[in-house]
């Protein structure tokens, strides 16, 4: 079986959301400081011996997620439309990094979106 690596970079932004039909308190406007967890996979090292840059990982993560920093979510395309749940906001971030990521190399793995310290939801794809 062949060897593969898994590298991560961890990052965070803050925003505001409000859960349209929820039956409770998170149906009012409220904010997390986000914590983002990003995964690539690779199963080859670049001529360096890297899987990916960290530093590439961070800047693609930081340019997508700046749209969102310190904004209200529900203002927000997708989440106009879609209620910004974790699971929501997980998957929207997985698939814009797979766009500017994914090569013949390196494929995202997942990512996590952590709303507090102790609540976390991670998409990946098969």
């Amino acid at each position: 079986m062949a060897g593969r690596f898994r590298t991560k970079i961890v990052t965070e932004f803050a925003a505001a959301h409000l859960l349209r039909g929820y039956p409770g308190i998170c149906s009012r406007l409220h904010g997390h400081n986000w914590k983002v967890d990003v995964v690539v996979v690779s199963s080859e090292l670049d001529e360096i011996g890297m899987g990916m840059d960290f530093r590439d990982i961070k800047a693609a993560t930081n340019a997508l997620i700046g749209a969102l920093d310190h904004r209200n979510l529900n203002d927000l395309p997708p989440f106009d439309k879609i209620n910004p749940t974790a699971e929501n906001i997980s998957a929207y971030i997985f698939k814009g990094l797979s766009k500017e990521l994914n090569n013949e190399r390196v494929q995202m793995d997942s990512v996590t979106i952590w709303e507090t310290e102790r609540a976390c939801v991670t998409y990946s794809e098969e």
